[in-house]
């Protein structure tokens, strides 16, 4: 005769299950808890307990189900209403998460667990300021509370105050000096703020106690990027990947990073991963293919579209003439800046401004990525210079004014667009060209937008012309540069125009540089005319002034005996 089975206790099952959850056998204390729900549907205890495993195993979908089961069987459970938060919170519901913190510090205002939560919430929701209030009150109480230390610094990154959110966390390192997220966010923010050295040392402490960190792999291999360190950098992308993380931004990271090492091929596969990285602005769907070169074009009309600034409009649109000789017909559209200036390309291209509807075509191709469709090797960059001139209507508009100045004329430009990823970098301010400014030449500064804190040094300066505010749209800037002798400039679409012109022209490259300039030597495949005077250290714009203006004397002489 068998022993009767003994017979079922729901406080037994939950003691068990209870046991097994602190021991960390999840899924273990998940099944006991699940049958004990089919026996009691309605067990808050139960309901609540699977509900926090479900959540710690990221299914958080089944996590809010059983919160909610719980909290409306029993309303008067603060911590509850805190699970269901978090469990709205995960799932990016942020108003009715914050609603449900609410409801959990009105039965229990003195939580200072639920009111971190709530701050995290404010802060999913976007309401920063409001978050770091609240962050601040939690501080208050528990100066020691290291998570609320973090998500404040975190709070104050996303304002952009940087310097505040180190502060926060390095005070929250001071409490726990491996804490994973605290190191990982600073290393993002010490990125933000160009301290590149101090970001890659970040990142590696974070790998120190947590080796199979992705993000921080990813975050990595860009601080080392910035450091010029391109072969390290894609060695870090590649632990990233190996981990699991396969996304857009890692790919971007490692398509600039293999471009500026010459790997064109794998290069400019990973470029069209730029499409889908984190921020960018939904792109315009077409009902017309997608062309990457899969198949030639002859008697075909394909869209060229411009995605990027004007520097880049300006690179690639080298190619339409390419795309023209194949037998396809163009469609070129550019920035409205552009229009005139293209309409110079050879191809009988088809010009319209963005937000033109264009006439009927076959195809389209977004301008970077006609290397990928053309397989553009460095040896084989299409480099017919010049590709773009300027009109005769704009010499004769400008020739008066520019002959009459004493030559010779050099036309300068230091800065470009302010919300470039990379300006911090690229950018040169007005005041630091003084030792370049000094050589006996007469400067035609072609700096359409000045920044405030450039106005007072350039109208003082005696021996520049400021034409910039004169410039109407790329036609005038390509007439200066065609009646002047030499043209500097940083790494901007002025130096861009002044390469597809043929004219001579210095380029002034930070110590990390755009992948189109290469990574050493002075010259690019994509502007014969170029030279690159680069910077040999992070942020030394004064020595490569020194360079450029010693450089400058030197041409003076060659330079007034062509004349």
């Amino acid at each position: 005769m068998n022993a009767k089975s003994a017979p079922f206790s729901l406080a037994q099952s939950l003691d068990e299950a209870l046991a097994l959850q602190r021991q960390g056998r999840l899924r273990e204390a998940a099944k006991i808890y699940t049958r004990v729900l089919k026996a009691a549907p309605d067990h808050f205890d139960a309901l609540n307990l699977l509900g926090t495993i479900e959540a710690r195993l990221g299914r958080m979908g089944e996590a809010h189900r059983l919160f909610a089961a719980a909290v409306k069987i029993n309303p008067r459970v603060a911590g509850a209403w805190a699970n269901l938060g978090q469990a709205l919170h995960a799932l990016k519901r942020y108003d009715e998460a914050l609603d449900c913190f609410d409801r959990a510090l009105a039965l229990s205002p003195a939580d200072v667990g639920i009111r971190n939560q709530h701050a995290n919430a404010l802060l999913g929701a976007g309401r920063t300021q409001q978050a770091i209030d609240e962050f601040r009150h939690v501080l208050a109480r528990v100066p020691q509370h290291v998570e609320a230390r973090v998500n404040c610094g975190i709070a104050h990154a996303s304002l952009g105050l940087f310097e505040e959110a180190v502060a926060e966390f390095d005070s929250a390192l001071t409490l726990a000096p491996a804490h994973p997220v605290a190191h990982h966010s600073r290393g993002l923010v010490l990125y933000e703020l160009g301290r590149y050295g101090a970001a890659l040392e970040a990142q590696e402490r974070v790998l120190a106690s947590a080796p199979e960190h992705a993000g921080a792999w990813l975050h990595r291999g860009r601080a080392l990027a910035a450091l010029n360190r391109h072969d390290e950098a894609v060695a870090s992308y590649g632990k990233a990947r190996a981990i699991g993380r396969d996304d857009p931004d890692l790919n971007f990271s490692e398509a600039l990073a293999l471009l500026t090492l010459g790997d064109y091929r794998r290069g400019f596969e990973k470029y069209e991963a730029r499409w889908r990285r984190s921020g960018m602005p939904v792109q315009k769907s077409r009902p017309q293919p997608l062309w990457l070169g899969e198949y030639p074009l002859p008697r075909k009309t394909v869209l060229l579209h411009a995605e990027q600034g004007l520097g880049d409009t300006i690179q690639f649109a080298r190619y339409v003439p390419l795309l023209a000789a194949s037998g396809a017909k163009v469609v070129l559209e550019v920035q409205s800046e552009l229009t005139a200036l293209m309409a110079r390309l050879d191809g009988d291209a088809t010009i319209i401004a963005r937000g033109q509807t264009p006439p009927p075509f076959d195809v389209h191709c977004p301008l970077g990525s006609l290397p990928l469709a053309l397989r553009t090797e460095p040896h084989s960059v299409p480099a017919e210079i010049p590709y773009l001139s300027a009109k005769d209507a704009d010499l004769a508009k400008w020739s008066a004014r520019i002959g009459a100045l004493a030559r010779p004329r050099i036309a300068i430009a230091w800065s470009g667009n302010p919300v470039h990823y990379n300006d911090r970098n690229r950018s040169i301010s007005f005041a630091r060209l003084a030792p370049l400014l000094a050589v006996p030449a007469r400067f035609l500064s072609i700096q359409r937008d000045v920044r405030s804190g450039d106005a007072d040094e350039l109208a003082a300066a005696k021996r520049v012309t400021h034409l910039g505010a004169e410039l109407e749209n790329f036609t005038d800037t390509a007439a200066i540069i065609a009646l002047s002798d030499l043209v500097i400039s940083a790494d901007t679409a002025v130096a861009h125009l002044a390469g597809a012109m043929g004219r001579p022209l210095w380029v002034l490259v930070p110590f990390a540089p755009d992948w189109r300039w290469t990574l050493d030597g002075e010259t690019s495949p994509w502007y014969p005319t170029a030279r690159l005077f680069r910077q040999t250290a992070l942020g030394d714009w004064d020595g490569v002034i020194t360079r450029v203006a010693a450089e400058l004397v030197k041409y003076i002489p060659a330079a007034s005996e062509s004349v």
